[in-house]
């Protein structure tokens, strides 16, 4: 509301330690253009969709911290997509595993596979974000969600809980953006660090539709961990080129936007 993108890293000093051209504050123009600044990849999902000549429509699931899925519909206008955070990705459970040992995240969801799920407070945390969810707000922070609902469990007994909870939210939206978009999706490609997450994934198969297969982003030759840099590096040439890196189904702007400054 109030037109604010904090950006880390400091793009002057990184000008004058490097002596190379800077493009930076990617966000800044698409919230000033109505839009909520986020999310930024759909349009170099929409590039790995056409130089891997995926069947359309296409859907990418991102799981980073916060989930997001990137509709790509075809390749013949620029472009024709629909784009949308989803809730949670690994915000949560990176977050319980920090706040109950010495590792930063649950490695291939190891810990939560011991676990056992706790279906009382699942139901109840689940019941209470759908009925503070905003369906038209199109980006979310990991403020937005918060682990105190499953205080109280064991690490593993939390962590079971927790991806499921999460696993349940994008699946459950993804669902109803599918449907909001009137795609007829087959496959689901997903990247992002949460594909790495085993019992996440598993979690997520048994509550899409059957007819609905998951894909990794690696099955095509792609480096899952690099999809996010190289995003960025892609919006940098999108700017030079005075190209919209934004559009009104993607972050709700106003019109197609331009994005980023310069520096050098």
């Amino acid at each position: 509301e109030l037109k604010i993108s904090k950006q880390l890293g400091d793009s002057k000093l990184l000008y004058q330690l490097t002596k190379k051209k800077i493009i930076y504050n990617f966000r800044k123009k698409d919230i000033d253009n109505g839009g909520e600044g986020a999310p930024l990849t759909p349009i170099f999902h929409a590039l790995i969709a056409k130089q891997k000549n995926f069947k359309l429509p296409a859907c990418f699931l991102n799981i980073g911290g916060i989930s997001n899925v990137t509709i790509v519909q075809e390749h013949e206008k620029d472009p024709n997509l629909f784009s949308r955070d989803l809730g949670p990705g690994n915000c949560l459970i990176d977050s319980w595993v920090r706040s109950h040992s010495k590792n930063k995240f649950d490695k291939e969801g190891q810990l939560a596979s011991m676990g056992k799920k706790n279906d009382i407070i699942l139901e109840t945390a689940f019941e209470l974000y759908s009925n503070r969810l905003n369906q038209k707000k199109k980006s979310y922070d990991i403020n937005d969600f918060d682990i105190s609902f499953a205080r109280g469990l064991s690490i593993e007994d939390g962590l079971a809980t927790l991806t499921n909870f999460t696993a349940n939210i994008i699946s459950d939206s993804l669902k109803n953006f599918i449907n909001h978009t009137n795609s007829n999706i087959e496959q689901i490609v997903v990247c992002g660090g949460g594909r790495k997450n085993k019992f996440l994934m598993k979690s997520l198969k048994n509550n899409l539709k059957k007819n609905i297969s998951i894909k990794l982003i690696d099955d095509y030759g792609i480096d899952g961990d690099f999809i996010e840099s190289q995003a960025f590096a892609y919006l940098a040439i999108r700017c030079i080129e005075k190209l919209p890196i934004t559009f009104p189904s993607t972050t709700g702007c106003a019109n197609p936007c331009l994005g980023g400054e310069f520096l050098g």
